[in-house]
């Protein structure tokens, strides 16, 4: 497997890490504000830049009308927040990462269809100039889905 035409063997994993940017369809997010949320993977983020990732993801209108908009403390596992609206904040947490490699886990199962519509308006937002790892259940061998990389 070669990321940029060198072998994955050279690198490191945390130089690894630090170039892919994971959606998945299950989306943890913590019992913080919306905002550390977001900028979980990256966390010199500004603010601005945090509201720029949100409105890419189109989920800005629904973080400003939380109680206390971006600051607003979400429960363990965004308890407190729809399935469509937990995953367009962990595709803002991808735009904002800025990866140049994205690994997508059907993003938009078991989502209603307005959900759906706005996560693939953000899905397109962020894999714009990407390299696409799509991963459903059952794309890979089930070895390789439990193979340490």
């Amino acid at each position: 497997m070669s990321v940029g035409g060198h072998d994955v063997k050279e690198f490191t994993c945390e130089s690894l890490l630090k170039n892919i940017s994971m959606v998945f369809q299950n989306v943890y997010l913590f019992q913080d504000s919306v905002e550390n949320n977001i900028k979980f993977g990256c966390p010199d983020a500004t603010h601005e830049q945090v509201v720029a990732a949100a409105k890419a993801a189109c989920c800005h209108d629904f973080i400003s009308a939380l109680p206390n908009g971006y600051g607003t403390v979400i429960g363990e596992g965004g308890s407190t927040l729809s399935g469509g609206e937990k995953q367009r904040i962990s595709i803002a947490r991808a735009i904002l990462k800025d990866a140049p490699i994205v690994i997508l886990d059907e993003a938009t199962a078991s989502v209603d269809p307005e959900n759906e519509h706005l996560i693939q308006q953000a899905l397109s937002a962020l894999t714009k100039g990407k390299t696409i790892l799509p991963s459903p259940t059952g794309w890979l061998p089930s070895r390789a889905r439990t193979r340490s990389w």
